[in-house]
């Protein structure tokens, strides 16, 4: 029963993997590939280290340590490199949201 947990839960894991490059392809500036990229690979990961652990036991600590280092970085990761291309002037989807809170932060806006 274990066994069909993990095959499951690393299908799945791989399936937002795989959405998350395609989201990395799709959209349509830096700020939204961001989004894409880090919510979904997190999912990803996650799933697919919870599929190891119930395949492997064994491994199960070392397994919950990776997924507490990926918990911790990934978001701040995110978080740094959309500040860094803010800051950089990224082009931004004509659909985007015309409020720039970091910008008013900084004393930037009009």
């Amino acid at each position: 029963m274990l066994s069909i947990l993990g095959g499951l839960l690393l299908v799945a894991g791989a399936a937002f993997l795989v959405l998350a490059g395609l989201g990395l392809v799709r959209m349509p500036d830096v700020l939204n590939r961001i989004q894409a990229g880090t919510k979904a690979t997190t999912l990803g990961t996650l799933l697919t280290l919870g599929g190891f652990a119930c395949l492997r036991p064994d491994w199960a600590l070392k397994l919950l340590l990776i997924a507490l280092f990926i918990l911790l970085t990934n978001p701040l990761s995110s978080q740094v490199l959309a500040h860094a291309a803010h800051r950089a002037g990224a082009r931004q989807t004509p659909l985007a949201n015309r409020v720039d809170r970091l910008a008013e932060d900084r004393g930037d806006a009009s």
